[in-house]
């Protein structure tokens, strides 16, 4: 990243009500990373816009300064591998703008988001590309808006000629923004231009009108009087920052069309921290914190939304101050319980608190460059240098009074990935290189599977994958293969039996001499080893029957048949033989192990497969296909119902996890995007037979 970043960019805020951070949002391909360079252009000077975009894999941000407001960008990759991006985005945001192409429309993946946003009252407004392209039409996309998102109006019109976009109608000021060659030009509307914008303009004033608390307007608007600019500015900045109201607007990004709207948008309309929700906050107990508020005099509150790592700088966190003023060189206090919020021990989060941490150097981000700053106050957005112990979604508070802030929604990954270093040389560097990587993404799970001696990466996603492996070998230089994952199985027996392990080596010297015959019975499901004592007579001596037990459980953890731990068996030592001089522990161990080996074969022996619930949400239109799915994935589904969110039916099953581990790919396919789902272990049961051949034979 280049430090290098003159100072033009602007001051930093001295107040957080001068202070507007904003998050892009959108489906791949809709144009956000070419809006955000045109945005940050129209800023900065210096800064042109890239002629092409990569898609974006990760969150990006740019402090800008216009007009004395400092406007903290926020652009998010489209594609759905990489929401957890954009869940962290929003938390660093307090507005949205949802970026539509003209052309493709909205995904369902979009349609999700805005309810979520409206769950949170974040305010909102679209903006729309792709106005260039032949099948783009902006009316159309309008009213797909309108239909999805509720009270959305358009402020501006599209204007072109010859198959291009030459320029924007503004319909409040009834003014033309036209750019056809050379600098933008502001003019008054041609006759059929002013047609046009009288056509719009009344169903733009109508629904300001009804959001205005001067009950008097709508009589004298529908009464036939002229309602100015003036009468219903005030009411239209109110609307949209209470997210009541929201704006669509044209946007051509190549030409900046449309750009110099949005930031007046931003920078009138969108609230500043001061008027944005703040996250529940807590002491690292889990004691109530007390209430804090958008105070640069406050307690520090601050949040780790984003971790990277750089190879001049070294670490760098994106953060969020919620409270207080963060300043370089200060001792701070590092507090991540992960596990405390979703109810589980995540591997590679271990809940931690140092108060041994100092703030690096801070800076104002402008996508990959930084503009050094002395400190950064309630409400806003900087990058920090050198924390060390601080991973995403960490809170940096005072040592004297620390604070943990609830962490946003995560997204679970339920892609399974099987990885092993290529080389000796890779398996030395592999440990440490994915402790780091899972510091930085918390979208991102690791397991050390014990049964299956395998490292499984957990992602959101096939890209997801891709970009894991791909920060494993360019920034940390270990190549690493994947292999097929394994599923840990169960083996269990299925009907009675009796089998005798005999030991009998004498040959001279001491030997070993050892006989027992053991009963072999099946238990009910998570019943556990059992092992019951019925030997008579003193047949084997008491010395020996724990050796039998040891013997037995050993092996029995170990397997019988296809070499997974046996579960749900009883084991009664019924007789046996002994000698005075060969007989010993090992010996008694031994045949213990051999008569379970020798009782075991495909008709008393069964395997069992792990089992999980799982409920999927999915679009109605869907509903038939992925139930379809589920058949030829051994489900069972014990019932639907409908979703909170309308249009959408929430699936109840069962299905081995053996026929899941594609499943986020698949149901992503079958259910055309619309799909979700959560999994939990409940039980094992009986694997097929012919499924548990295959296994065996393998």
């Amino acid at each position: 990243m280049n430090r290098a970043a003159d100072s033009r960019e602007g001051r930093d805020p001295a107040t957080p009500e001068q202070i507007r951070n904003v998050v892009l949002v959108g489906p791949g391909g809709a144009g956000k990373t070419a809006l955000f360079d045109r945005l940050v252009a129209a800023c900065v000077p210096s800064r042109r816009p890239r002629e092409s975009h990569e898609p974006s894999l990760g969150l990006t941000a740019a402090a800008l300064e216009r007009n004395g407001c400092t406007i903290n960008l926020l652009d998010t990759p489209g594609h759905p591998d990489f929401v957890g991006e954009v869940r962290a985005g929003l938390r660093a945001a307090d507005a949205a703008v949802f970026v539509v192409s003209a052309v493709d429309g909205l995904d369902e993946a979009t349609r999700l988001l805005w309810r979520e946003c409206e769950v949170l009252g974040m305010p909102r407004a679209v903006a729309v590309t792709r106005l260039e392209q032949s099948r783009g039409d902006f009316q159309s996309t309008v009213e797909m808006c309108q239909r999805t998102f509720g009270d959305a109006q358009p402020l501006a019109l599209p204007l072109g000629q010859d198959g291009s976009v030459t320029g924007t109608a503004d319909l409040l000021r009834r003014r033309v923004h036209e750019q056809s060659a050379g600098d933008p030009v502001e003019r008054d509307p041609s006759e059929a231009e002013a047609t046009l914008i009288e056509e719009q303009r009344g169903a733009l004033i109508e629904s300001v009108i009804e959001e205005s608390e001067d009950e008097s307007l709508l009589e004298r608007y529908l009464g036939g009087e002229e309602v100015d600019l003036d009468a219903v500015a005030a009411d239209l900045r109110t609307a949209i920052a209470t997210a009541r109201f929201f704006p669509i607007l044209p946007t051509h990004a190549p030409r900046g069309l449309g750009v110099d709207g949005l930031l007046d948008l931003i920078e009138q309309a969108f609230p500043s921290p001061v008027g944005a929700s703040i996250p529940a906050v807590y002491t690292p107990v889990g004691a109530d914190f007390g209430t804090i508020t958008c105070d640069p005099d406050g307690p520090l509150v601050a949040e780790v939304v984003r971790t990277t790592t750089d190879p001049y700088v070294g670490r760098l966190s994106l953060v969020r101050v919620f409270s207080g003023t963060l300043r370089s060189d200060e001792a701070v206090h590092v507090s991540g319980h992960l596990g405390q919020f979703v109810g589980r021990t995540l591997e590679g989060h271990d809940d931690h608190d140092s108060d041994d941490e100092r703030v690096g150097p801070l800076s104002s981000p402008l996508g990959d460059e930084m503009r050094a700053k002395p400190f950064a106050i309630a409400g806003d957005i900087a990058l920090v240098a050198k924390i060390s112990q601080a991973e995403t979604s960490d809170t940096l508070s005072g040592k004297d009074k620390p604070a943990l802030v609830e962490p946003w929604v995560l997204p679970e990954p339920l892609l399974p990935v099987a990885i092993h270093a290529k080389s000796k040389g890779d398996e030395d560097k592999l440990g440490s290189a994915l402790q780091r990587i899972v510091a930085e993404d918390v979208t991102m799970r690791l397991e050390h599977n014990a049964e299956t001696h395998q490292v499984v990466l957990w992602a959101m996603g096939p890209s997801h994958v891709d970009q894991l492996i791909a920060a494993l070998r360019e920034r940390y230089h270990v190549e690493v293969e994947v292999e097929p994952l394994k599923t840990s199985l169960r083996e269990t027996f299925v009907r009675a039996t009796q089998v005798q392990g005999r030991l009998v080596k004498q040959s001279g010297g001491h030997g070993q001499y050892a006989v027992c015959r053991l009963e072999i019975e099946p238990l009910e499901r998570g019943s556990g080893i059992e092992f019951v004592d019925k030997v008579v007579g003193g047949a084997v001596p008491r010395q020996f029957i724990p050796s039998v037990e040891k013997g037995a459980r050993a092996q029995l953890e170990k397997g019988v048949l296809a070499g997974y731990p046996v579960v749900d068996v009883r084991v009664t030592l019924v007789d046996g033989k002994a000698h005075s001089v060969d007989s010993s522990d090992m010996a008694f161990q031994t045949a213990a192990a051999q008569a379970l080996r020798e009782a075991a074969n495909e008709a008393t022996v069964s395997l069992l497969e792990p089992i999980d619930a799982v409920d999927i949400t999915v679009a109605d239109e869907a509903l038939g296909s992925v139930l379809a799915d589920l058949r030829g994935r051994r489900g069972q589904v014990h019932g639907t119902e409908p979703a909170q969110v309308g249009g959408y039916t929430v699936i109840h099953a069962e299905i081995p996890q053996h026929e899941l581990s594609r499943y986020p790919i698949d149901l992503r396919s079958v259910s055309h995007g619309t799909g979700t789902f959560t999994r939990t272990f409940v039980r094992y049961d009986y694997m097929p037979p012919a499924l548990s051949r295959e296994i065996v034979a393998g």
